[in-house]
């Protein structure tokens, strides 16, 4: 009884497996994908079953008309690639149109900062971006997949969840609730996603979904096409176009054509471990950045290795410690939030913002005794690269990091005619300055908050695959979890369970202040110690703790004693976050 966070109240065990795990935020969808783990598919099998079901049961959050990334380790070769799964903006959406229709002016003031006017508005019909769910999960069964399953089997459950109906859990009905007037107010089709087609079901109470049954059977039958053509695509463009928007049917079928892309996923050593991420468009790099800079300034001596045990005086989520989180994550973000865009319409430094020596300089800004003001974004070297996630392990040694998002809620609230699932509106996240790397241009795709993650050793053998959802919390979730695994020696239940901290109130990094959550040991001398430094501190209690997301994290390791020749029995231990409805189950 040596460890000391043992006495942690986790509210939850951790689950064990021997022979695969899903750990997600809704109970419905954990077992759709343990249904296809035990008829023999592989993680990304049953990844996409896991997506397909919280269509049904968790909506709110994600659906086929948001957007995918995922990372799949391969356990015959110790590989991991990554699958982008996001859409582009209409072609005919110009940065002068989106001006325009925003009643801005043609061009931003001489002087005016690159990020100071804000984005696309959450709720506005440009907001919406091409949905890239359907054509990745079709991607990753052909891609990753173990040819034993299928497109069709992978979607049989969701099929059955959304025709027969699914009770809603706790989460998912207050965040139904949140989302009914503006469902109401953003389509004319929205009784397709409440209850009787006039309001948000309650906790516990029973919805079909009909027409989204009706669409995956689309996308099973004809593959992308029945989705990105034919009368699903007709839909999406019939109700963006009503509402003012310019979507027409060949943005939808070029993306078919096109694809996912994918990725070499890039990682950052710390401690004997790599923390891997996507690359651009998605925010993965913020999390790599910060852990690198983390690193230098333990190397340097400027703040203690938190891995001496007793030998390191601060204490987990103390003001000192947080102090330094908080620091790493905004100097992070100002490079993240200036230069992550699409790479295929321009040069995005990926190496260049990860490179140790850069990394070296951006620590620089860091100061042990204050909140430093003046963090601005660097200039690395060019070199020649609402949300639901889950974690889903096999028998076969295979992990996938999966995240599937609409970003707000129901997205933009948008809902295709007999569809039965509302358009994401990820358009928010491009800025409207033309001399911005992220600036709005057609066909392009936006800045990504969705991060699917893994951990490894420096041999590539897989220790976690973990992520943590919610916006611009996502970095910030993966560098804690990661530091409360390998540093603060936490189980994967207790590593999601610790209290965290968001930069920012309440998502946005840019905004000053930092978010606190309820349950930190020594709450009044923490706000205090981080205020002492300059932080405007604010303690976050109840439903609002939302704000720090919903992880999970299934970890690998061996039963070296059971008398297997090959080294030892696999073994899965997974933790499922406590802020949502879900779980981790095994078999």
């Amino acid at each position: 009884m040596d460890d000391p966070f043992r006495v942690f109240p986790s509210r939850r065990s951790v689950v064990q497996s021997a022979n695969g795990i899903v750990a997600c935020s809704q109970p419905l969808a954990a077992q759709a994908g343990l249904k296809i783990l035990r008829d023999g598919g592989n993680a990304a099998d049953a990844a996409v079953a896991v997506a397909a079901a919280l269509n049904v049961t968790e909506p709110t959050s994600t659906g086929i008309g948001g957007d995918v990334f995922c990372l799949y380790y391969d356990a015959a070769t110790k590989s991991i690639r990554g699958l982008n799964g996001s859409g582009r903006s209409p072609a005919a959406l110009t940065l002068s149109k989106a001006r325009s229709d925003l009643s801005m002016p043609a061009a931003p003031a001489a002087n005016a900062p690159l990020d100071g006017e804000g984005g696309i508005p959450m709720t506005h019909v440009h907001a919406v971006t091409v949905p890239g769910a359907a054509a990745a999960w079709v991607d990753v069964i052909e891609t990753f997949g173990s040819g034993k399953i299928g497109l069709a089997g992978a979607l049989e459950e969701g099929i059955r969840l959304a025709e027969e109906g699914a009770p809603i859990s706790l989460m998912s009905s207050v965040m139904w609730a949140q989302e009914e007037a503006h469902l109401k107010v953003a389509s004319p089709n929205y009784a397709e996603v409440l209850k009787g087609g006039t309001r948000a079901p309650k906790e516990g109470e029973i919805v079909r979904m009909p027409h989204l049954a009706e669409t995956f059977r689309e996308l099973v039958r004809h593959g992308k096409r029945g989705f990105y053509e034919g009368r699903v695509a007709q839909a999406i463009v019939d109700v963006i176009k009503g509402r003012g928007g310019c979507m027409e049917l060949e943005d939808l079928k070029a993306h078919a054509d096109a694809g996912s892309e994918i990725i070499h996923p890039v990682f950052m050593e710390y401690g004997g471990h790599r923390l891997w991420e996507c690359t651009p468009n998605s925010q993965g790099l913020v999390a790599l950045m910060a852990l690198g800079i983390l690193e230098k300034l333990q190397k340097d001596g400027v703040v203690p290795d938190f891995g001496k045990g007793k030998e390191c005086e601060w204490k987990h989520n103390s003001a000192e410690y947080l102090h330094v989180l908080v620091e790493v994550l905004r100097i992070a973000f100002s490079d993240g939030r200036h230069w992550i865009a699409d790479p295929q319409l321009g040069k995005v430094p990926t190496e260049g913002l990860i490179d140790k020596a850069y990394l070296a300089e951006r620590a620089k800004l860091f100061d042990p005794h204050k909140r430093n003001n003046k963090i601005a974004h660097g200039t690395p070297a060019f070199q020649s690269c609402d949300t639901v996630y889950f974690s889903v392990t096999d028998k076969y040694g295979n992990g996938c990091s999966f995240i599937n998002s609409n970003y707000g809620g129901f997205g933009s609230g948008i809902i295709p005619y007999h569809c039965g699932f509302a358009l994401q509106n990820r358009g928010c996240g491009f800025s409207l300055h033309h001399s911005h790397p992220n600036a709005l241009t057609p066909r392009k795709r936006p800045y990504h908050t969705i991060i699917p993650s893994l951990i490894t050793d420096t041999s590539n053998n897989l220790h976690s695959v973990m992520g943590v959802m919610g916006g611009f919390m996502q970095p910030q979730g993966h560098l804690q979890v990661f530091l409360n695994l390998l540093v603060w020696g936490m189980n994967p239940q207790q590593a999601v369970d610790a209290p965290r901290i968001s930069v920012g109130k309440p998502y946005d990094p840019r905004v000053t202040g930092v978010s606190v959550e309820e349950g930190v040991v020594g709450e009044e001398e923490v706000l205090k110690g981080l205020e002492g430094k300059g932080h405007d501190a604010m303690l976050v209690r109840g439903w609002y703790r939302a704000i720090f997301g919903r992880g999970q994290v299934v970890r690998c390791s061996y039963d070296v004693e059971d008398g297997q020749e090959d080294g030892g029995t696999r073994v899965w231990s997974a933790g499922s976050d406590m802020r949502g409805d879900g779980h981790a189950v095994g078999y």
